[in-house]
Order: C-alpha cells, then structure tokens, then sequence
C-alpha cells in the first residue's frame, strides 16, 4: 500500500478558502487542489472517477451569477478565476 504523504496547513489558510454559497460552507475546487497539491484537472477527473463516494450534492456547479458575485470578491481578476472556480465542494463530505 503507498505511503500518504503527510501535509501540515495552518487553519488559517484553510478557513480563508471556505465561502458561503447556497447557504452552505464550502470550498472551490481550485483551492482544493492546491491543498492536496495536484492539478485541477486532476481533481476534477478523480471527483468525477468517485461519484459514488460522495452525496449527490458534495459537488456543483456554480451558476453564472454565483460565479460573478464570488469573483467580485477577489481584489484581482486577470482571467485566472475562470478556470476552477465554477465546481464548489461542501463541508458535509
């Protein structure tokens, strides 16, 4: 069996990247894929590998003006926010 690697996160940065969206706390797949340290895509695939795993409402899709008000409140948007951000994951899982 391969060995886990151990990652250390102050609670800090991890509290920073949870939003309330549709009235639950969750986290965007663009954050949760720089904590377990892979690519977005790759998380995606692995999410969508898994389904059966989760409960149906672990991960959505953002709608367009979810996306646009949480864009909002980033202090910088170069185009970077587009790619990721539009899957959230919530705390239930």
């Amino acid at each position: 069996m391969p060995r886990q690697k151990q990652i250390s996160i102050a609670t800090e940065v991890i509290e920073n990247k949870i939003y309330l969206i549709r009235d639950q706390k969750v986290m965007l797949s663009r954050d949760l894929a720089v904590l377990y340290e892979v690519e977005h895509k790759v998380l995606m695939q692995a999410g969508k590998r898994n389904k059966t795993r989760f409960p149906d409402d672990f991960m959505f899709q953002l709608t367009k003006d979810q996306f646009e008000i949480l864009k909002s409140h980033f202090v910088t948007s170069n185009g970077a926010n587009r790619h990721g951000a539009k899957s959230a994951h919530w705390g239930g899982g």
